[in-house]
C-alpha cells in the first residue's frame, strides 16, 4: 500500500468515525423531539394492538392508547409501525422505531435492547385448546400427538420449548398467525399469554381457555434501543410506573375489552395486585 492509498484509507476511517460517534450522540429523546413523531412497534394482537381491517388505521388496544397518551405528552405525532414480535428487537437496533410495549425483558433480549426497571403489566401464560382437550398441567400437552402453536422467538415459544419439548410444537411470525393455525383446525392448543387469548376466544366462539399448572405468571415491559443517554429510557420508566400505579394501564386494558364486547370483570386483570 502506498502512502496516498494510506492516507485515503486513514481520512475515509476518520469519517466513518466520526459519523458514527455523531449518530450514537444522537439520543432517542433528542431524535423524538427534532423529528415530531414517537414511532412506535404495532403488530395485530389484540388486546395490545388492534388495525381496522377496512380503513388499515391502528385503532384500538393498550398499546395504542399509551403510545398516543406518551406522544401527546412529549407534545409530538404518534406513529404505528408494523412489527412482529420476531423482528422487533432488529426494528429498535435498526433505528425503525423508538419503541415496542408488552415485549418481555429476557436475558437474550437485554443483550440486545433496553427496558426501563418499572413492569408495565402483569399477565399469565395460558392455552386456547380444543373443547374436547384434557388439560389441567403443562404436562398434558408434553406429547409428540398434541400440536400447539405459538408466536416464534417469543418468550412464550422459550417457555414451551423448556417445558414441553415432546410436544409438536408449531412456530409462527405473530399472534394472528398462531391462532389462524387453531382456527384452521391444523393446531390442537394455541399457548399466549391470557389477554390475546381472551379475545381470540371470543372471535372464534369455540375453545376452552386454560391456565395450566404450575401457573406461569411473569411481567412484560417496553423495548428501547440501547444507548449511552439514559434520557429516553428514563423517561419511559417514569411514564409506565405513573401509568401502573394511577390505574390507568389497567383502565385502557378494561376500555378495549368492553368496546370489544368483552365484560372485565370476568377476565383476569393486568396488574399483579389483582391476579
Amino acid at each position: 500500500m502506498n502512502r496516498r492509498t494510506m492516507l485515503t484509507a486513514a481520512i475515509a476511517a476518520t469519517m466513518m468515525a466520526a459519523g458514527t460517534t455523531a449518530h450514537a450522540q444522537d439520543s432517542t429523546m433528542q431524535q423524538v423531539r427534532d423529528s415530531g413523531v414517537l414511532r412506535v412497534g404495532v403488530t395485530q394482537a389484540p388486546p395490545w394492538y388492534s388495525k381496522d381491517i377496512i380503513s388499515g388505521e391502528w385503532t384500538g388496544g393498550l398499546g395504542i392508547s399509551m403510545g398516543k397518551a406518551m406522544a401527546e405528552d412529549l407534545g409530538v405525532t404518534f406513529e404505528p409501525v408494523e412489527v412482529t414480535w420476531g423482528t422487533a428487537v432488529a426494528a429498535l437496533q435498526a433505528d425503525r422505531i423508538d419503541l415496542m410495549y408488552v415485549l418481555d425483558a429476557t436475558d437474550a433480549r437485554k443483550a440486545a435492547v433496553n427496558f426501563p426497571e418499572t413492569p408495565l403489566l402483569y399477565y399469565s401464560l395460558a392455552v386456547l385448546a380444543r373443547d374436547d382437550l384434557n388439560i389441567t398441567d403443562w404436562a398434558d400437552l408434553n406429547s409428540p400427538d398434541i400440536s400447539v402453536s405459538v408466536p416464534q422467538a417469543t418468550s412464550m415459544d422459550a417457555f414451551l420449548t423448556e417445558n414441553v419439548p415432546n410436544a409438536d410444537i408449531q412456530r409462527f411470525p405473530g399472534n394472528a398467525e398462531a391462532i389462524a393455525a387453531f382456527q384452521a383446525g391444523r393446531v390442537d392448543a394455541v399457548t399466549l399469554f391470557h389477554p390475546p387469548l381472551i379475545a381470540a376466544r371470543q372471535k372464534l366462539g369455540a375453545g376452552q381457555i386454560v391456565v395450566p399448572k404450575p401457573v406461569e405468571s411473569r411481567p412484560s415491559s417496553v423495548a428501547v434501543r440501547q444507548e449511552t443517554d439514559t434520557a429516553f429510557v428514563d423517561w419511559v420508566n417514569e411514564q409506565i410506573g405513573g401509568y401502573y400505579t394511577s390505574g390507568q394501564t389497567q383502565l385502557w386494558y378494561e376500555e378495549f375489552l368492553t368496546e370489544f364486547g368483552l365484560d372485565p370483570a370476568a377476565v383476569p386483570a393486568i396488574m399483579r395486585e389483582r391476579l
